[in-house]
């Protein structure tokens, strides 16, 4: 069994694309998921299976949610070693990795397509883009930030979904063993 780490988007925010991480536990368990576990209500589920490509993973759990509650939501599926690999290839320094975001992208994008999103720059951010995930840091808070996801997602041609340092610690310490 590998233990893998689906990461929802967009969902439980402002009342939008409501998926109760219980029901969704249950959900996956029933698909044939072992050990389902959520953390928090922004769509992180750490589950094992048997090794399967992780598009598949996707695209199978992005179908279950889709007949269970009605909507489409965005998945993005990746290894423990692969969320741990990420984390630990953080360009910043360490005061500024735990206030940074971490992007996870459906693929690596086209070089071409990342020189021409780093050309537009703002005061007080940064970013890096390494394979498959963009690492961001905001000055003054991610509330704040001039930069968004849909900015990247546009430019890059890919999907994409952030979660912030504390809660990529979280599932690197749930997914262990």
């Amino acid at each position: 069994m590998k233990t893998y780490i689906a990461l929802l988007r967009g969902i439980n925010v402002g009342g939008h694309k409501k998926v109760p991480m219980a029901e969704l536990s249950e959900l996956l368990t029933k698909s044939g998921f072992e050990s389902v576990r959520t953390y928090i209500q922004s769509g992180n589920v750490i589950f094992k299976c048997r090794e399967i490509p992780l598009s598949k993973l996707a695209n199978g759990i992005q179908k279950s949610i889709k007949v269970h509650f009605g909507f489409d939501v965005s998945v993005l599926v990746r290894t423990r070693d692969q969320i741990n690999t990420i984390f630990d290839n953080c360009p910043f320094p360490e005061e500024k990795k735990v206030n940074s975001y971490f992007a996870m992208l459906s693929e690596i994008p086209d070089n071409d397509l990342v020189k021409e999103a780093c050309e537009k720059t703002y005061e007080n951010e940064e970013y890096k883009i390494l394979n498959d995930c963009l690492y961001f840091y905001c000055a003054n808070g991610y509330g704040k930030a001039k930069f968004s996801m849909n900015y990247f997602e546009k430019k890059l041609e890919v999907a994409a979904t952030s979660r912030n340092y504390k809660t990529m610690v979280k599932l690197l310490a749930l997914s262990e063993n």
